[in-house]
């Protein structure tokens, strides 16, 4: 068993809305069929018991080890505690060849899944050995260092609720809510909106404290130290017992509490020196450890936090608790989980010390034994949610606190006694203002219940109602694609919105390319959005993007389907047929949001049939309104858009809007029967976004099929009093609609100037020649700069080819170079004559017609 192309789907796909890697697995005879290689079943199911709940037996038919490959990349990853769901393993037309599919929840940990389901299935066949724990370990331990921790997983999981899109933009935990204008973004606990100074301050905590003094808030009074010796009279200045610990410092580390004699305070200034050289002491405050979460403007979140402590049993050393305790399928190392590791290190020892203990004694029955002076969670201490107990004092002061400090979301330790009253009754205070806050204790305390803290956080960035989301149209199809992204953009850039868009020419943002080349796929899509000067965002889908990767987003406003017809790359990635294609097309249909449109071309049997696949609305669009399905949408009150002769109309009820194709220049007043279908296929997108018709009607009049709105798209030309066409057509649909427009203007003479994709079908390429030959009286053939897998003259071949028995064309001619073809055209034309030129090299064919038409 081999396996080949293996992709990462991270977006919707072709096969589900799920992320998932796909790979293509080549089965010989035997591997085509397990029952034929005997005892293997028995064998894959003895190193890997999680396949017995699969039920291979019961699968109809031969059991491939494809399927094998499949199932096991999706168990491991289960078991792994991944939540995967979706597989599948789907033949190809190639014998023995399959795809295979399977979600991931983590893209790294599904590619190590599929690695180690291969490498299960090799020991199986050879009856060698397969490491079943280590598979797992690897698994989870790559798991847990590459998902987000509970902190920011809480905060995204909360913004999925709301349908508020998210993107990781590192492997740590930043991340951008929301599209375009509309993004937001945290970094863990921490958002956009906070300043740099407010976290230098937070970090200073001198500067903290003389600031919460000035707001009136109560705190531990306190002074910088220069040394051991400067310590200790701090410490006798402020009053025995007191708190050492670091000026810059987190999580605390460096903190010792509860000093009264100098030598453990000359200890304790040693440690917090280790890890910041501005040290601090302050009185200690008595009392029990409080964790206030603010978010804006409100307490959201409240929780005791209690110092890491083992409970004697009378029979097992401290050493012995502690580990009894860490096994706590809860704890784990760093944040990745609801609680954290006790450390049995030095400050531990030295804490048993205190308390007159070893790491190997035994502490009698019901005794507690406390392994660190701080309750930080991080340390190993455990949290208690007291929200509700919360006054509405202390509340106010740890609110105060946050915005004295500029705090979004703030982190505000408190010790004292209780916080069912307010701080100054009992002599509390705080004592420190953290940014980033850790949110686990909230999100999973120890005891009592958890808070939504994810959703203040999201509800702080996103008022209700608003989900971060911009319009964002989907444009795919065989041809008309480019055209009809350029004129919905245009259309909605004239009415005010700044406007992304993607196509096979760049990357454009209000008008300014910003990215060259073809830009049709996800990638560029994903740039579109991750700008924070796009209103809305218009991208043509192309097949290859979708095959690669999936769709950039996880649906959009509107999805449009211009046509389904042959030659778009047919035969490439396993789309064989026409309806293989329509399937794949048809994904951003699956795609568009509930309350979304879909706008298909109800002409096209294949392409109206998606609307059933539509979660939202339907419009359909038509010349002729009296087709069975569009007399049918109509009738029920639906939106159309279709030709009343040479008036386009917008029909909703007995709503009617009406535009004169006179009135809109690239149709040339209707005459030109593909640009008409990419107008209202325009039209109706741009309605279903919400555009107001005087925006439309605008739009529609200033767009030009130009070199710069749309370059390669019946861009035309005068020379010497010929007319010149300029297209990126590419395969026989194109053709036909280029005929057909060619034929509704008038000419003496046609002579066509054509290549062919070499990535095409040979029927393909020979049927685009077929078709230009009964229309056009010289052809002129011109190989493609890139042959895209062909050999020298391969291509020209099969378009001479097409022309045997060509009705029209009396004079065929090779030409060695796209530039010398096109001059050649252009020397032989007359007043009178049309010339068309199917562009490889679009910028560069473009750039050179315009300068020798110039000169003409």
């Amino acid at each position: 068993m081999e396996l080949s192309r293996i992709r990462a789907l991270r977006g919707p796909n072709l096969w589900s809305r799920h992320t998932s890697i796909e790979v293509v697995v080549h089965c010989d005879e035997n591997e085509s069929a397990i029952s034929r290689i005997r005892g293997l079943e028995a064998r894959l199911r003895s190193r890997f018991p999680g396949l017995g709940h699969l039920q291979l037996r019961r699968e109809i038919g031969p059991v491939p080890l494809a399927r094998v490959l499949e199932i096991a990349t999706l168990g491991l990853q289960s078991q792994a505690g991944c939540p995967v769901t979706f597989s599948r393993t789907q033949p190809t037309v190639e014998t023995g060849v399959y795809q295979v599919v399977v979600e991931y929840s983590e893209e790294e940990v599904g590619r190590l899944a599929l690695e180690l389901a291969h490498q299960l299935i090799v020991a199986a066949v050879d009856d060698a050995p397969f490491d079943l724990t280590g598979a797992l370990t690897r698994l989870r331990e790559l798991d847990e260092d590459v998902r987000l921790g509970p902190s920011t997983g809480a905060i995204v999981q909360a913004a999925a609720v709301r349908g508020i899109p998210f993107r990781r933009l590192t492997r740590g935990s930043m991340v951008q809510f929301g599209w375009g204008s509309k993004q937001r973004r945290i970094q863990a606990a921490e958002m956009d909106s906070t300043s740099a100074i407010a976290e230098a301050i937070a970090q200073d905590k001198e500067l903290t404290k003389r600031l919460l003094e000035a707001a009136g808030v109560p705190v531990p009074t306190g002074r910088p130290v220069r040394d051991a010796a400067d310590a200790w009279a701090a410490a006798l200045e402020i009053g025995l017992p007191v708190v050492v610990k670091p000026q810059d410092g987190n999580q605390g580390k460096g903190v010792t509490v509860n000093i009264d004699t100098r030598e453990p305070l000359e200890a304790a200034y040693e440690v917090a020196s280790e890890f910041r050289d501005d040290v601090m002491v302050e009185k200690y405050l008595p009392g029990q450890d409080f964790r206030l979460l603010v978010v804006g403007d409100r307490l959201v979140a409240a929780a005791r936090r209690d110092p890491p402590l083992v409970i004697g049993d009378g029979q097992r050393t401290v050493r012995e608790l502690v580990d009894q305790v860490n096994a706590d399928p809860r704890r784990g190392e760093g944040h990745a989980t609801s609680l954290t590791k006790i450390r049995f290190d030095d400050i531990a020892l030295a804490r048993l010390e205190l308390q007159g203990l070893t790491a190997d004694a035994v502490p009698p029955k019901g005794a507690r034994v406390v392994l660190r002076n701080n309750a930080n969670l991080s340390t190993g201490g455990a949290a208690t949610d007291v929200t509700d107990d919360v006054h509405p004092e202390v509340a106010a002061r740890a609110v105060a606190a946050a915005k004295m400090i500029g705090l979004d979301i703030c982190g505000v330790d408190v010790v004292c006694d209780s916080v069912l009253r307010p701080l100054e009754e009992q002599n509390g205070g705080i004592v420190e203002v953290n940014a980033a806050p850790g949110l686990r204790m909230h999100l999973s305390p120890s005891f009592g219940k958890g808070r939504a803290v994810g959703e203040a956080i999201v509800g702080a960035m996103f008022p209700e109602g608003s989900n971060g989301r911009i319009p964002v149209v989907a444009v795919t199809g065989t041809n008309g694609k480019t055209t009809t992204v350029r004129l919905i953009a245009h259309i909605l850039a004239a009415s005010g919105l700044r406007v992304g868009m993607t196509n096979t020419d760049g990357v454009y943002v209000q008008g300014r390319q910003i990215d060259s080349g073809d830009c049709s796929g996800p990638k560029s899509a994903r740039n579109v959005l991750l700008h924070p000067d796009v209103d809305a965002a218009v991208f043509e889908t192309a097949r290859g993007g979708m095959l690669r990767e999936g769709l950039a987003f996880d649906e959009c406003q509107v999805a449009v389907v211009t046509n389904i017809g042959d030659g778009d790359h047919l035969g490439l990635n396993y789309i064989t047929t026409v309806e293989d294609l329509a399937v794949l097309k048809r994904v951003i249909v699956q795609n568009v949001a509930k309350t979304g449109t879909a706008v298909l071309n109800a002409a096209d049997p294949m392409v109206s049939r998606m609307a059933d696949e539509c979660r939202g609305k339907v419009t359909f669009f038509a010349k002729d309104r009296y087709l069975p399905v569009m007399a049918a949408h109509r009738a029920q009150g639906n939106r159309v858009v279709y030709v009343d002769g040479t008036v386009l109309v917008a029909a909703e009820g007995l709503m009617r809007h009406r535009i004169p194709l006179d009135e809109v220049p690239i149709t040339r007043g209707g005459t030109i029967a593909f640009q008409v279908e990419n107008v209202m296929a325009a039209v109706a997108a741009a309605w279903a976004t919400g555009t107001d018709w005087d925006a439309i009607h605008s739009g529609l009049a200033s767009f030009r099929t130009d070199l710069d709105n749309a370059p390669g798209r019946f861009n035309l030309f005068n020379h010497h009093g010929a007319t010149v066409i300029a297209d990126y057509g590419h395969n026989p649909d194109a053709m036909r609609a280029l005929v057909q427009a060619v034929e509704a203007m008038p000419s003496r003479r046609r002579t066509v100037v054509i290549s062919g994709a070499g990535d095409r079908r040979d029927d393909d390429i020979r049927e685009q020649t077929r078709i230009l030959g009964a229309a056009f009286d010289d052809v002129l053939l011109y190989e493609d700069a890139c042959q895209r897998g062909r050999q020298t003259g391969e291509v020209v071949a099969l378009l001479r080819e097409g022309l045997s028995g060509a009705e029209r064309a009396h004079h065929i001619e090779e030409i060695q170079g796209e530039f010398v073809a096109i001059d050649r055209a252009l020397a032989r034309l007359e007043p009178g004559d049309l010339c068309l030129i199917l562009v490889d090299q679009v910028e560069e064919a473009l750039a050179h017609l315009a300068q020798v038409t110039r000169q003409a």
